[in-house]
């Protein structure tokens, strides 16, 4: 089953069902469909939006598009940083079993 959300973005799920929620990020609203909970779509969003605000304050010149595409490389980079944290204390629990 396929979801799009506001810009014509796609998430593929199997779940069926489906929750709307709109949300504000960097002073636009989103209508957001999925399977997730209200709160955990207001939080995913709280999250982006502040941080595009820190991003902006920092980069005062930065349009949208900029803006959307730094924010994602900051938090894919925080991901990364997690997930290869998370991998590495995995090992470590393994290791002591």
């Amino acid at each position: 089953m396929k979801h799009f959300l506001a810009g014509g973005i796609c998430i593929v799920s199997d779940e069926k069902k489906k929750n709307r929620v709109s949300v504000d990020i960097n002073k636009r609203t989103y209508t957001i469909v999925g399977p997730e909970s209200r709160e955990h779509v207001e939080l995913v969003a709280s999250l982006v939006d502040d941080k595009m605000q820190e991003i902006r304050a920092a980069n005062k010149h930065l349009d949208s598009t900029k803006l959307a595409v730094l924010t994602a490389l900051n938090t894919m980079n925080e991901y990364i940083k997690l997930k290869e944290e998370y991998d590495e204390l995995i090992s470590l629990i393994e290791e002591e079993e």
